[in-house]
């Protein structure tokens, strides 16, 4: 499965400026202007995982497959998108299409740059972005609530619990808060998910900061994790110019040596992904072998014959068991083989819920 994560904020935000950093080309126009970014433009960049080397080494893979994460660039949204304003509908229908939303915010003065409501406030427009997916969820949970209730009507018991769900949600955006905060109120997230609606997708804040910010931030960093820490959610400060230096550089090394320089530990890139991962509940498992070492994705809590149908649905349909080796375990034996001799490896069956590192070999039968 491949993640893929929306990104959206105001105009010159510097969301295309970030897109084109982390899928390291210029697919986005990048102009001072709004709307720049008419159509989607999507790239997809690879998820940093150091595990895998170190696996193809023990194991002489030929080569390594990574874990791959799919970013889509949406148009700036602005205020009355959910009426159409500033091509707006047609930017919600591709955050329907997403499994994440990354909310760019400007946490910083440039008055080289224009700002679309004239001040720098990231909280605002915060809001003005959120209120936009609420209106554009009301509109739809009021068609769909109106049909429901007119079958209910006619005698169709079975749409009841769906109503209830809907009455929930209705008065939920009503009252100006997103449909993921009824999750765990009663309803699980698979119900939630079910409607489709904009505000049931998770966030990530992501702080667009000057160069000189990226480490420390500012009052308007600091406000927004405020407003994430009570909402539950969470935050990141990130430079899209940074970003934009790092990824013209060409070697690992050259990387490493510009982060120290700055004192960053990570870039920008590697800190949205695990952010991403984490807000999906989404880890890693391992296939090893001499051809190749590869990264598959997972929801955490899922079970053996789930993770290898990930790999390919004839492996679900005839799973039979599934040989494990955590990682921790694959590295201190130096391989398989060692893992095997000292009873490292384990055969797990249908019941069994794939942890994040583990190395697997499914046994499956036709």
């Amino acid at each position: 499965m491949t993640l893929k994560c929306g990104i959206v904020g105001l105009p010159n935000v510097g969301k295309s400026t970030l897109f084109n950093a982390l899928t390291a080309s210029q697919a986005a126009a990048a102009a001072n202007y709004p709307f720049c970014t008419i159509e989607p433009n999507t790239g997809i960049t690879v998820v940093p995982d150091d595990r895998l080397e170190q696996l193809a080494t023990i194991a002489g893979s030929g080569k390594i497959i990574p874990a791959y994460i799919e970013f889509v660039d949406i148009a700036g949204l602005v205020k009355g998108a959910s009426k159409g304003e500033g091509l707006g509908n047609k930017f919600l229908s591709h955050i329907r299409e997403v499994d994440a939303i990354l909310h760019v915010l400007r946490c910083f003065e440039d008055d080289d740059i224009t700002h679309v409501h004239g001040a720098i406030d990231p909280l605002h427009d915060a809001e003005i972005i959120e209120t936009e997916l609420i209106l554009a969820d009301l509109e739809s949970v009021e068609r769909r609530l109106a049909a429901t209730q007119k079958r209910v009507k006619t005698g169709d018991k079975t749409l009841n619990a769906e109503l209830d769900l809907l009455q929930a949600v209705y008065q939920l955006l009503s009252s100006g808060k997103p449909a993921r905060d009824l999750i765990g109120k009663g309803y699980d997230k698979g119900e939630i998910s079910r409607l489709q609606l904009l505000t049931a997708k998770p966030v990530l804040y992501v702080c667009n900061v000057l160069e000189q910010e990226a480490c420390s931030g500012n009052e308007f960093t600091n406000n927004i994790a405020d407003k994430t820490k009570k909402e539950q959610a969470e935050s990141i400060i990130i430079s899209s110019k940074i970003e934009a230096e790092i990824a013209n550089l060409t070697s690992v090394q050259e990387k490493i040596e510009f982060l120290d320089s700055i004192g960053l530990a990570e870039t920008g890139l590697s800190k949205i992904i695990k952010a991403s991962y984490n807000l999906l509940n989404l880890q890693s498992f391992f296939t090893v072998g001499p051809k190749e070492v590869h990264a598959w994705t997972f929801k955490i809590g899922t079970f053996a014959p789930e993770a290898a149908g990930i790999i390919h649905t004839d492996f679900e349909k005839g799973f039979i068991r599934a040989e494990v080796i955590s990682y921790n375990d694959y590295i201190s034996c130096k391989g398989e083989v060692r893992a095997k001799e000292t009873g490292k490896m384990r055969l797990e069956g249908k019941e069994y819920r794939v942890q994040d590192g583990d190395i697997v070999h499914f046994r499956f039968n036709l």
